[in-house]
């Protein structure tokens, strides 16, 4: 080992040793971690008792149902007679309240239908209204059978959830059509008892939801009224608990464009997500301003206007769902502050609607960072080209197939110089390939390798030819490719928009099923993907042909410029038809601009351009030429 070798080891070991001296955690840093991990670890005590007390509240709302119907008629809400002392026992002061009758209110405007349960005054079911499932079913976001959400607090050493108990509302309907340019609230509230049988009218929790005509966003704020002698004494923050098994709405998933987790926003940073394929759990110790529910094109968000405090957010798929649209199932935890005052206000949002990014983008709070179009300079090629021109060219009503050919259009015409760049430059290579070969001969043997490359270099250089411009304006083409590769498969506009032979631009387009599925490919054929393919190879085997001395002094590239099109053709069977449409169009494009070249770059007067060039004195090297070439010669010095 020499003393170089010596040297960069002990730079890495004292970088290492000072990052880890540099990252260990002050004493202070240690006790307020601990402080919040026994925050979390108390919450989730906590929590687990709440589902015991669930428990117990449905064992005893199917006890008390069975009384009802067997010994008396059925009584009103509210006016609990039998077995209210084991009641009591068991739910303090909300026992009145823990048994009643399911009832089902709906509030509605033009985008959403919201199916609220007084059993726990929460949500039970949304249904967007402009869109349905792949499968032709109203889309609705979540099961209303396993969906859950409720507020967590001590009552005399009790445990309350209300989830499991019975919210009154003073609505006359059960159906709230909110009209154009209006607004509508609705009301739930669960009372303190005032007695066997009596509802305390002054002391209650209240969810009051506000909805406005053609909006999917609407306030759902909670109401504490008169619970300081209620709720424990000690009581410093309400822990909300939200729960849902979000349902399937695609016919295949995309990881392109992200498969369904939690995204989060801090307060005053950026949005994170948890993982989307593996089950996750995340104890969160910073102040959140929202959380939502992603599915591929769907969300479902609950905002704070001021922010949540400590808790946990957890996904995971169940191995044994009770429906076949089953998804994912997905949780959130967190504290709400709670100030022991006599009227409390918690003014919080709810979002129930599709990932379309302007949509989202007008919340101006960061819900559009939630749609997958790329991170850096992919991302701002997305955001401020691509889907500008998108929704431009969508506002025309055209077929999405029609859309995706004009886009391409304007991206190939925009790259245009830089495509007649690279065919410019391997004209020049083609041309120069004769004297290229004339030098190969006359160094042949793997010693004068340098000398071979200092000549050909030479020869470019008189000719007025670079190697590298051919490859430079290839790279500066790479970030709209990629760019395009994420916008696509997130795009909410190609969802159930058909295109020839494809029914749906968002999802594969299949032409034949296969009786088996083939590993990393599938058990269907997608037509789209067999053009992009075959389209791909014509394009590699047209490009090589122009290259010429390039790639034959790169063979093992060649070959792997042939195989990336068959590895892509099991990638792309399975996803969105529109990308592999895209990319097609964008190869017959390319051919076409390929034959246009041939006609505008006259080889014959680019080789006469040529000797001219060698004629004339030769420039002065550039620092970065001159670099290269002592590199070089130092290189052949060692050997």
């Amino acid at each position: 080992m020499n003393r170089n070798s010596i040297i960069g080891f002990l730079l890495i070991a004292a970088i290492m040793v000072g990052y880890t001296v540099w990252m260990t955690p002050s004493a202070e840093e240690m006790a307020e971690k601990n402080r919040v991990q026994d925050s979390i670890a108390t919450a989730n005590r906590a929590r687990q008792i709440v589902l015991d007390s669930l428990q117990r509240i449905e064992a005893a709302a199917v006890v008390q149902q069975e009384r009802q119907t067997i010994e008396t008629p059925q009584e009103p809400v509210g006016e609990i007679s039998t077995d209210y002392t084991a009641l009591k026992n068991s739910y303090d002061v909300f026992a009145n309240s823990a048994v009643g009758e399911d009832k089902t209110y709906i509030l509605e405007n033009d985008l959403v239908r919201i199916e609220i349960g007084n059993k726990g005054g929460f949500i039970k079911n949304v249904e967007l209204k402009d869109y349905q499932t792949f499968d032709s079913l109203p889309l609705t976001l979540f099961n209303p059978e396993t969906t859950n959400f409720g507020l967590s607090f001590f009552v005399n050493s009790r445990v309350i959830n209300t989830s499991g108990f019975y919210f009154q509302t003073d609505a006359t309907e059960t159906h709230i059509k909110v009209g154009y340019d209006k607004q509508r609230s609705f009301s739930m509230r669960l009372y303190a008892d005032a007695g066997e049988g009596q509802l305390d009218k002054s002391k209650y929790i209240e969810y009051l939801y506000t909805l406005e005509s053609d909006n999917y966003m609407f306030d759902f704020t909670i109401n504490v009224v008169n619970m300081q002698n209620v709720i424990a004494a000690n009581t410093n923050y309400l822990d909300l608990n939200w729960y849902a098994d979000l349902r399937k709405q695609e016919k295949s998933a995309d990881q392109f464009s992200g498969l369904p987790t939690i995204y989060y926003k801090y307060t005053n940073d950026e949005v994170e997500y948890m993982d989307e394929k593996d089950d996750d759990e995340e104890a969160i110790n910073t102040k959140l301003k929202w959380v939502s529910f992603k599915q591929r094109f769907f969300s479902s968000v609950l905002i704070a206007k001021n922010n949540f405090d400590n808790g946990t957010l957890k996904v995971f798929t169940q191995e044994n769902p009770s429906s076949d649209h089953y998804l994912r199932s997905m949780q959130a935890d967190f504290g709400l502050p709670y100030n022991k005052s006599s009227e409390i206000s918690i003014p919080l949002q709810f979002y129930f609607g599709p990932n379309q990014f302007y949509g989202l983008k007008s919340y101006d709070i960061g819900l559009e960072d939630q749609i997958p179009v790329g991170w850096g300079i992919f991302g701002w090629i997305n955001k401020f080209i691509v889907i500008p021109i998108f929704s431009w060219l969508g506002s025309y009503g055209w077929n999405y197939g029609i859309v995706i050919l004009v886009l391409t259009l304007m991206l190939k015409t925009a790259l245009f110089p830089i495509a007649y760049k690279t065919y410019l430059s391997s004209a020049k290579m083609r041309v120069l390939k004769p004297e290229v070969d004339e030098l190969s001969k006359k160094y042949p043997k793997k010693d004068d390798a340098m000398k071979k490359q200092q000549a050909v270099m030479g020869l470019y250089k008189k000719a007025g030819a670079n190697p590298a411009s051919g490859c430079i304006p290839m790279l500066l083409q790479m970030p709209i490719l990629i760019a395009m590769f994420r916008f696509f498969p997130a795009s909410i506009e190609l969802r159930q928009q058909s295109f020839l032979w494809a029914t749906d631009l968002s999802s594969y387009d299949s032409i034949y099923n296969l009786p088996f599925n083939i590993p990393y490919y599938g058990d269907h054929v997608s037509l789209f993907t067999l053009l992009m393919t075959v389209s791909t190879i014509m394009y590699t085997y047209l490009n090589n042909q122009m290259m010429g001395a390039q790639t034959q002094q790169m063979p093992g590239m060649k070959t792997m410029m042939y195989i990336m099109p068959i590895m892509f053709l099991g990638l792309f069977n399975n996803y969105a038809s529109g990308l592999s449409y895209y990319y097609f169009l964008a190869n017959i494009i390319t051919f076409g601009q390929m034959f246009a070249f041939r006609y505008l770059i006259n080889e014959d007067k680019l080789r006469k351009q040529i000797e001219v060039n060698k004629k004339k004195p030769a420039k002065k090297k550039s620092a970065f030429q001159k670099r290269l070439e002592d590199a070089a010669k130092q290189r052949g010095g060692k050997r």
